[in-house]
Order: C-alpha cells, then sequence, then structure tokens
C-alpha cells in the first residue's frame, strides 16, 4: 500500500465520521482546537498529519484512532485486492 493511498483513505474516513456527527469542518476544527483551513487540507489528504492531531481528531470523532487506522487500511486493502484480480 501507497503512503499517499493510505494518506487519502484515512482523510475520506475522517470525513465520513466528521459529516456522520453532522459536524461541517469548521465546527469540528474548533470542536479538536485546529484551523478550519488546517482541518479542511487533512480532509483533503493534503497533510502529514502529526500523531498529537491524530489524536486530537480521532477523540473529536470518538473513536479509537486505532479504529480510524484500522479502516483506512481495510479499505486500502480492498483496493488492493480489487487492483489484483483484474
Amino acid at each position: 500500500m501507497a503512503a499517499e493511498d493510505f494518506q487519502m483513505t484515512l482523510a475520506r474516513t475522517m470525513r465520513q465520521r466528521r459529516e456522520a456527527l453532522a459536524l461541517s469542518q469548521e465546527g469540528f476544527a474548533d470542536l479538536i482546537g485546529v484551523h478550519r483551513t488546517y482541518y479542511s487540507s487533512v480532509e483533503r489528504g493534503e497533510r502529514n498529519v502529526s500523531l498529537k492531531n491524530l489524536l486530537r481528531i480521532a477523540r473529536g470523532l470518538s473513536t479509537p484512532l486505532s479504529q480510524l487506522i484500522a479502516e483506512a487500511e481495510a479499505v486500502c486493502s480492498g483496493h488492493e485486492a480489487s487492483r489484483k484480480a483484474r
């Protein structure tokens, strides 16, 4: 799995969870104590996020960080398997 693929998949996972909580990017960024433009770039997969900020995001989503990572890994693994099957 390429690091860039994982970064984008993790970003999508975070966005889906935030939207499930009916929070705007701005509201969520305020909740976790980061700037809205920073969080927006995280969700677009443009940032290599520090562990400190990953923990902030996971706590804001009320989800263990390990679960967010596992979900993103599962999606990446599924994409990789479907590419190999072609």
